[in-house]
């Protein structure tokens, strides 16, 4: 099974990625929140995608698969149970909790 990468491996990670880019001469910037990345307020370029303004798509039903899963959900038809009308076997218990003995009582 592949370790998932933890937040303090990407951490690391980016720390050793900024250290190289300045050792080869980059800077970094620093740019004040709030300041878009795009020039000018752009809109974006064409090929990106905008999310939510497709129309929603339509789905088409499959009755059969409907049918069964309703099935499913809705409970059978029970067995009736039985009366017990005979004598059961009841545990007698002492005042600590420990069982005793067994006896026979009529229901």
């Amino acid at each position: 099974m592949k370790k998932p990468v933890s937040k303090d491996d990407l951490r690391a990670e980016l720390e050793e990625a900024m250290g190289r880019f300045i050792e080869h001469g980059g800077t970094i910037e620093q740019v004040p929140q709030g300041v878009s990345g795009r020039e000018d307020h752009a809109p974006p370029q064409r090929g990106t995608r905008e999310l939510f303004i497709e129309p929603k798509a339509t789905r088409t039903q499959i009755p059969e698969v409907l049918a069964a899963l309703d099935a499913r959900r809705r409970p059978g038809k029970r067995q009736p149970q039985r009366s017990v009308r005979g004598p059961r076997k009841k545990l007698i218990y002492d005042d600590f909790g420990e069982p005793l003995r067994h006896v026979w009582v009529e229901e």
